[in-house]
């Protein structure tokens, strides 16, 4: 982006307004910094219903979306048109900022990160939760040294019996219904594990190896036919220095905990969507002849200022746009977005990996992130 385009750092347009871009609403709202410019969707029932209730310009088209001059493009489409709209808001000289994943496949991922680098722009993708209260006070615990070297973790995003819930009454402020046939055949990995994965890659750096399997565990009239897509997935994943088990499923029941096991004791959260969830430290102690690890866990105070907080909506306590104002700050200072480029595509890479099972050694990488500078 020019220089002097830096002064529009915080205008936002919307692609796709179904039920992530109600989830979207709010967030972008607590910060005054940004600005949503327009938004547009290929279905002119669903973005009437949206514009309407949101009080949003609504664009007659893509051409008149980015005619507005936006810095960011947001990309809230279904993941199945991720690569596609990227590629044309790139194409229109915007940064994008998409929801997960990046692409369906690694190849089209790539070349989504070598456009948005020939052109001089930033391609970043959700989850931003990392960038969050919860997150960066158990980073922050780390490099503390609260429990010693770091050995190994323990990661659950297990969402309870899915097809059992109720989400065909599902629907979102202005009444987008919950795309569950979209969900289904993404699958729960695609869609779930950057929650934690990208804490881990934060806080541990790339990911070598992925070893790993997954299973469709669900009858085709569970999640609807015509895919094979796994709704189980587990991986061990080795770090330069560190491994870590992430499992994804939606038949076992709701676990969302995440326990960091050190020399001197453990690091434990239980909600990866919720950007208040009480990050705990449990220590261990040698009682007589006998290794206990304590009952009583010592609450971790969040560290530095606070970012701006979102009431709960379903299953999240999240501010979605955490991700887009980092960006536009960092367009803004002439700098790289924590979550843009190589640290995109690895995510990208590493998700699609234990998606898909087996044995990968990652081909992209990226280099070590800041923390969040109200908590360094």
């Amino acid at each position: 982006m020019a220089a002097g385009d830096h002064r529009r750092a915080g205008r936002i347009a919307i692609v796709g307004t179904g039920y992530v871009a109600d989830l979207y609403m709010p967030s972008l709202r607590s910060f005054p910094g940004l600005e949503v410019v327009g938004a547009w969707d290929v279905d002119p029932d669903r973005l009437a219903a949206f514009a309407r209730h949101w009080s949003v310009d609504p664009a007659t088209g893509f051409a008149d979306l980015v005619a507005r001059r936006p810095a960011i493009v947001l990309n809230l489409t279904n993941p199945h048109a991720h690569a596609e709209v990227t590629r044309a808001a790139l194409e229109a000289g915007c940064h994008v900022w998409s929801e997960k994943p990046l692409a369906l496949d690694l190849d089209e991922a790539e070349a989504l990160a070598a456009l948005a680098r020939e052109k001089g722009l930033h391609l970043a993708s959700a989850p931003c939760s990392l960038l969050g209260r919860a997150a960066q006070t158990v980073w922050a615990a780390l490099r503390d040294g609260r429990i010693g070297t770091p050995r190994l973790v323990y990661a659950e995003l297990d969402d309870d019996f899915l097809p059992a819930a109720p989400h065909p009454r599902w629907r979102s402020a202005s009444g987008a219904p919950w795309p569950a046939a979209d969900e289904f055949r993404t699958g729960c990995t695609l869609e779930h594990a950057g929650y934690y994965l990208s804490w881990l890659m934060a806080m541990f750096g790339p990911v070598r190896r992925i070893v790993g399997g997954s299973a469709r565990l669900l009858d085709p009239g569970q999640t609807g036919a015509g895919h094979g897509t796994p709704d189980y997935a587990s991986a061990t994943l080795t770090f330069d220095a560190m491994t870590a088990r992430l499992t994804c499923s939606i038949v076992a029941r709701h676990d969302h905990r995440l326990r960091i096991f050190g020399d001197d004791g453990v690091i434990e959260i239980d909600e990866a969507w919720a950007n208040d969830a009480r990050v705990r430290v449990r220590r261990r102690h040698v009682v007589r002849r006998r290794l206990v690890n304590s009952p009583f866990a010592t609450t971790v105070r969040p560290a530095g200022g606070r970012h701006p907080m979102v009431g709960r909506r379903g299953a999240a306590a999240m501010n979605f746009a955490l991700g887009v104002a980092e960006m536009a700050q960092a367009i803004a200072e002439g700098r790289e977005p924590r979550l843009a480029g190589d640290f995109a595509l690895h995510l990208t890479e590493v998700a699609l990996a234990m998606q898909a099972g087996g044995y990968h050694r990652p081909r992209t990488a990226f280099a070590p992130i800041a923390p969040m500078d109200w908590n360094e």
